[in-house]
């Protein structure tokens, strides 16, 4: 386990995994980061000095399904807020609300708990890696319906040659940019 010292050390970790998930895609995979504590601690200590030196008090923590699960709820936990899960249809108890949005392959839906954000609540969303914005933006409707204050969008990741960002309707802050 080596040292980690600065993005670069982070931006090391990472790897193009090719024609995953279809043939001629490539995949930026994150999930080597987990196999070095440091690195997992460098990013979330990253995203909570950002958090803490520009932002409200933050209430809830919204993980996108499924990487976003791997960073929220340690966020949630070091910013002394609730963790809510955003999941894909039919993955929630409960009543739910939800919403479509579409990806590049075609139509989905994420559903959040219908409790779970109470009116006016200061909320982030974190994801592992945001490329056309889709499935920030239908997270971000899901906050606003439950009558939440979306804050920011945070990324580990953000692939700027897509101009995901330009879809987004609160601020983005992402820890590594990609330009290819």
């Amino acid at each position: 386990m080596s040292d980690i010292k600065d993005i670069q050390d982070i931006r090391n970790l990472t790897r193009i995994v090719p024609d995953f998930p279809l043939k001629g895609t490539p995949f930026l995979d994150i999930l080597p980061i987990f196999q070095n504590p440091r690195a997992v601690e460098f990013i979330i200590n990253n995203i909570v000095d950002h958090v803490t030196s520009t932002k409200e008090k933050i209430d809830v923590v919204v993980g996108l399904e499924a990487r976003g699960f791997l960073f929220g709820p340690i966020l949630a936990l070091r910013l002394n807020a609730a963790f809510v899960p955003i999941r894909k249809k039919g993955k929630l108890p409960g009543k739910v609300i939800d919403v479509e949005y579409q990806k590049e392959y075609g139509p989905d839906i994420f559903e959040i708990q219908e409790d779970a954000i109470k009116q006016d609540q200061n909320v982030i969303i974190i994801d592992d890696l945001m490329a056309t914005g889709g499935t920030a933006v239908a997270a971000g409707k899901l906050v606003k319906k439950l009558g939440g204050k979306l804050l920011e969008y945070i990324f580990v990741v953000e692939l700027t040659v897509f101009d995901g960002y330009k879809k987004l309707d609160a601020p983005l802050y992402s820890v590594l940019k990609y330009d290819t």
